[in-house]
């Protein structure tokens, strides 16, 4: 059932998705890469120290995408399309071997950010990989101050009744 409470939170989430896209946009950032950021959010605990996390292992998976993008360049000369296969088996085998972790164990948020770093069609290198490391990362904080302020709007209604 929708009701104005339900109605307002929605709001609040698209009022902030508009000031991060527009700060993205503002900033010629890819839009979508601050909306993989937020999913990311998703993905992982709605805390401080979860988020955290979560953003380490998306910054990992944008790292490990710059470093499979420069294994494949340097191998494809050599080996043409089969240097994706190696690449391709030494990383999905390292990020999946991370779920262990006790702390980073977001698999979702290191593929997301191995899908971001490809998606994104850009030159392997270190501005390259920052420049999408700060885009997703205002995206994970936009989205973790929508719900941080639902939360809380949450807790006071529920408080005064």
């Amino acid at each position: 059932m929708v009701n104005g409470d339900y109605l307002f939170l929605s709001l609040v989430a698209a009022i902030t998705a508009t000031f991060a896209a527009t700060i993205a946009n503002g900033l010629n950032w890819p839009v979508w890469a601050m909306f993989v950021g937020w999913v990311a959010f998703f993905t992982g605990k709605d805390t401080f120290s979860g988020v955290l996390a979560t953003f380490g292992c998306l910054a990992f998976g944008l790292i490990a995408g710059n470093l499979a993008g420069l294994a494949i360049g340097s191998m494809a000369p050599k080996i043409g399309f089969w240097a994706i296969a190696p690449v391709v088996f030494v990383v999905a085998f390292i990020v999946v071997s991370l779920r262990g972790l006790s702390v980073m164990n977001n698999i979702t948020a290191y593929f997301l950010g191995l899908i971001t770093f490809f998606a994104a069609h850009i030159s392997p290198g270190i501005s390259s990989t920052i420049s999408l490391v700060v885009v997703t990362a205002l995206g994970l904080i936009a989205a973790y101050c929508t719900a941080s302020l639902q939360r809380k709007l949450t807790q006071r209604k529920t408080a005064v009744k």
